[in-house]
């Protein structure tokens, strides 16, 4: 597997091995097999049918790591689906440099972008108005939940990359979108609880399509609630997607802006992820083709 990012650590389902045996040899008989996955992160390993084990991939996943294991525990009594909880922390050992977590499992499968029903629109609004209603005093700021004006150099700089890609789209366009959306007024209502994560590979559905679990709530902070709206042209075809604006009772301004920002998380992430994480970069085409033909 191709690595994603400079200093990125090697990882095997042998060293999984070694680290649980040392560190938790209740498990150490447990099968280890690695997860297929968008994550940029963590690399993630099943470990027997009931946990995970979570290895940054650099230093900055290990702050990521710290902040899961802070919040899950108090989210999750006011959620409406189910989210991981932390069934042990590791330390630095066996060559791997960073501290590391076991997570219990959650059933469940991504969904797929664009086959998503209304079903699925009106749990995501259900679960992001349930996380808004968490927020307390104090809580950190999340990942990307300040004004859009801060994303504008990267967003531009991601465009001008594009640019010299054989990528399939027209970067005015994109432009023309994201200058719409910088002007839509900015958020003055209190801050929200967001997860400021919102992507498929986060996500697990059931069998029927249905939502039954939140993952990977590291940027999760308090921000400008349009953050949380970025499912709308990452993951749900357009009469979905109206379907969760009005669960969701979003006005303009915000839905411009959640349109924003999931078009500049797209259009960054395809020219750094294009040839290192075909899953990330799949959804970041999907976005930028569903925002343009909104």
């Amino acid at each position: 597997m191709p690595k994603m990012h400079a200093g990125e650590a090697d990882t095997d389902a042998d060293l999984v091995r070694r680290l649980v045996r040392g560190q938790f040899p209740q498990w150490a008989g447990l099968p280890v097999e690695r997860v297929a996955s968008g994550g940029t992160v963590n690399a993630v390993y099943r470990l027997g049918s009931a946990l995970s084990v979570r290895l940054p991939l650099t230093a900055g996943g290990v702050r990521a790591l710290e902040h899961e294991t802070r919040w899950l525990p108090e989210l999750a009594p006011g959620l409406p689906v189910a989210i991981p909880s932390v069934a042990g922390t590791g330390e630095p050992a066996e060559g791997f440099p960073w501290p590391w977590a076991v997570h219990r499992w959650l059933d469940g499968s991504p969904p797929t972008e664009g086959e998503a029903g209304a079903g699925l629109a009106r749990d995501l609004a259900g679960f992001v108005l349930a996380l808004r209603k968490t927020g307390a005093p104090g809580g950190p700021p999340a990942y990307r939940g300040g004004p859009l004006a801060t994303l504008d150099a990267a967003t531009r700089a991601a465009v001008d990359e594009l640019r010299r890609t054989d990528e399939p789209f027209d970067a005015d366009a994109i432009l023309a979108s994201w200058d719409e959306s910088l002007r839509a007024p900015a958020w003055i209502g209190p801050p929200c609880r967001l997860h400021a994560d919102l992507m498929p590979s986060n996500l697990l559905v059931d069998a029927a399509g249905r939502l039954t679990g939140v993952l990977d709530f590291a940027t999760c902070g308090i921000g400008d609630p349009a953050c949380d709206l970025i499912p709308a042209w990452n993951l749900l075809p357009p009469g979905a997607r109206s379907a969760f604006r009005d669960a969701l009772d979003a006005d303009a301004a915000t839905w411009l802006r959640g349109r924003g920002r999931a078009l500049s998380m797209a259009v960054i992430q395809l020219p750094y992820y294009r040839s290192t994480n075909p899953i990330i970069s799949a959804n970041a085409r999907y976005t930028i083709r569903s925002v343009l033909e909104a």
